[in-house]
């Protein structure tokens, strides 16, 4: 690739990127008055710059990985795909389930991701093979982040749940609660959401564990990193199993969800600053 192509490619991507954010950042202050007002067409204008945002990432992504012949997988680019797969996952649910009101729980989020990913740019990441495509290990960390963003997305909509659930029981409805969906909807966008997310999460395992296997390397099973990730597939397949079963009280499901959540948090913290073990990447 021509040099001036590739300065212009990139400054491209750049582009897109910063118009995405903006975006990203005018749907999160609609998604609030909609939410707040309930004024519907403020509501689409929202998510109208939600998909234009999303269609600008998207470009973004594709051209930034064309330049440097992949998407290197270190900490700012993996915050860059956790909010590309949480707005992914919006449409997804939103589509599927006619919910108009997450946006404004969600979307900042996103606009969070891509913030954080702008504050940690130029720090230390995966070993320079590993990029999105052409990469064994891009589609393993492909995959973790995806189903991590559909776990978050779940436990987001299990908080509502609890929190929505104690006003009722407290007969305290204010403002916020009447504006949010019935117990019955919150409880079928965490259990959905979930329940996409896992089959992902155990895919993404299974391509680690190969990894692994092949490297050679000895007690790879006992890195703090692989531990905090089987008891992240622990705690949500407990999840979906008390859900499915009706084993439980949906307030003590939905507390396990926020627990996977936590530990999902706790892992992308530790995955990145804990100086040991074999599987080593920071931001």
């Amino acid at each position: 690739m021509e040099q001036e192509t590739l300065v212009l490619l990139q400054q491209v991507s750049t582009v897109t990127f910063w118009f995405a954010f903006a975006l990203y950042v005018g749907a999160t202050v609609l998604y609030g008055y909609q939410f707040i007002l309930r004024r519907h067409r403020v509501g689409w204008w929202a998510r109208f710059l939600t998909g234009a945002g999303f269609i600008l990432q998207t470009i973004s992504i594709g051209v930034h990985s064309t330049t440097s012949h992949g998407t290197l997988l270190d900490g700012p680019n993996q915050l860059v795909l956790a909010s590309w797969a949480l707005v992914l996952l919006y449409f997804t649910m939103e589509h599927v389930l006619r919910i108009r009101s997450y946006g404004a729980f969600l979307i900042p989020v996103a606009v969070a991701g891509l913030a954080a990913s702008q504050l940690f740019a130029g720090g230390q990441g995966l070993k320079p093979g590993d990029t999105l495509y052409g990469s064994f290990v891009g589609f393993h960390v492909f995959m973790i982040v995806f189903a991590n963003a559909g776990f978050v997305f779940g436990a987001v909509s299990a908080g509502l749940y609890l929190y929505q659930d104690t006003q009722l029981r407290n007969h305290k409805a204010n403002r916020f609660s009447r504006k949010l969906p019935s117990l019955s909807v919150l409880q079928l966008v965490a259990r959905r959401s979930i329940a996409l997310a896992f089959p992902v999460y155990c895919a993404g395992l299974s391509l680690g564990v190969v990894k692994a296997i092949q490297f050679d390397v000895n007690g790879w099973w006992s890195d703090p990193r692989i531990m905090m990730s089987g008891l992240v597939l622990v705690t949500f397949a407990t999840y979906l199993v008390l859900t499915y079963r009706r084993e439980a009280s949906s307030r003590f499901v939905a507390w396990v969800s926020i627990a996977g959540m936590v530990f999902v948090i706790g892992l992308a913290v530790i995955a990145r600053t804990l100086p040991v073990g074999f599987h080593v990447f920071g931001l």
